[in-house]
């Protein structure tokens, strides 16, 4: 570890506000709501706007947060939201307009429990809203799902460099365990906020002002022509298919030998890769694949697996009735029995309960073998 380095205790949402003030973010627009309430908190407690300049703001409502964003986004500004299930739902359309309008943003939830207002307690039920575009119209969300404190400061920074780097919304998606939970963190060290001449110079795109090389760039999601708005939307299908080849990100472990698979995010990969132990323990051969970007997912990764011919099964980990199982099932293309585990309500299993579904589906198919 480097000397400038810094390792401090605090929840996952307290090292999102950390880090989004050490890596150089120019606001926050949000709204409180459990359990992701600490990041706004922390913000406001930490004060940027007497060191960095950044601007943060609890605005009147989710909607008004989102279309902040959209603004700050806009002129090129290092701008984000943070927010839980029911007001990340009110900030769809929103969200939509950023992706239509190409703008690069980042957007923190913290999932609960629903439909609905639901619960306060964890949950993983935000996947499809998440990965098959919340909103309207064909877009996608680049989506970063950390499993620790540490990858929670670690996917600020990571989230914004790939928001920039393809104009394109970037969502860091965690759970209520990770938000909550504690642990040690290594902050990354201050950087500062860029100039109004880098903003221009980074983003020509920005709605910055006329300049006297250029006429005012405008901003917008609308395009009356039909034939226009096609071609709006086979370049964004081209810039998908670009991000799909060259980001997309995950974590296997023990999967080298594995006959059997448990795929899960979050806090799920936490809990199963303790299964995964546990199965080793009595003999039985389990790797854990942890997908970090749910969008773009690591499909070929499951082929790959798939096509070794070890595996006789995969268990799909989720704090869900089953959403990420439907792309698990298209990676595996019926060639290996797909199942899935999953609690619901804001329960949260311990690795033992992983494991007997896992030992359940290895004695089925010994019995009918």
């Amino acid at each position: 570890m480097a000397e400038n380095q810094e390792v401090v205790l605090m929840k996952g949402n307290e090292a999102i506000a950390h880090a989004a003030i050490r890596c150089g973010a120019d606001g926050y627009f949000g709204y409180p709501i459990t359990p992701q309430s600490e990041v706004l908190e922390t913000l406001a407690e930490l004060k940027p706007w007497e060191t960095t300049g950044m601007v943060v703001l609890q605005a009147e409502s989710e909607l008004a947060a989102i279309n902040m964003v959209y603004g700050g986004a806009g002129c090129g500004k290092m701008v984000m939201t943070s927010s839980s299930s029911p007001g990340v739902s009110l900030k769809q359309e929103g969200i939509s307009y950023l992706a239509g309008a190409e703008l690069p943003c980042l957007i923190v939830n913290v999932m609960r429990g629903g439909p609905g207002l639901g619960t306060i307690q964890p949950s993983q039920a935000d996947y499809f809203q998440t990965v098959k575009g919340g909103g309207h119209g064909d877009y996608r969300l680049i989506a970063l799902a950390p499993a620790s404190v540490q990858e929670m400061a670690d996917f600020v920074e990571l989230g914004f460099r790939l928001a920039f780097q393809y104009r394109n919304p970037a969502i860091i998606l965690a759970d209520g365990v990770v938000g909550q939970m504690m642990e040690k963190v290594v902050l990354p060290p201050q950087k500062p906020r860029r100039t109004d001449a880098e903003v221009i110079a980074q983003c020509p795109w920005a709605s910055t002002g006329r300049t006297p090389d250029r006429r005012p760039n405008v901003i917008t999601s609308l395009e009356l022509k039909p034939e226009e708005m096609e071609q709006n939307n086979l370049r964004f299908q081209a810039k998908y298919r670009t991000i799909e080849e060259n980001e997309t990100r995950f974590e296997e472990i023990s999967c080298d030998d594995a006959e059997y698979l448990i795929v899960a995010f979050g806090s799920m990969a936490r809990i199963s890769q303790k299964a995964v132990e546990l199965a080793r323990e009595q003999g039985i051969r389990v790797g854990l694949l942890r997908p970090i970007t749910l969008w773009p997912f690591p499909t070929k990764a499951i082929q790959q697996l798939v096509a070794s011919g070890r595996l006789k099964g995969i268990l799909v980990a989720e704090l869900n009735a089953g959403q990420m199982i439907e792309d698990v099932r298209l990676a595996a293309n019926g060639h290996v029995e797909t199942r899935h585990f999953g609690r619901l309500g804001g329960i949260v299993p311990d690795p033992d309960e992983i494991l007997h579904a896992l030992l359940s589906m290895q004695q089925e198919q010994a019995s009918i073998q």
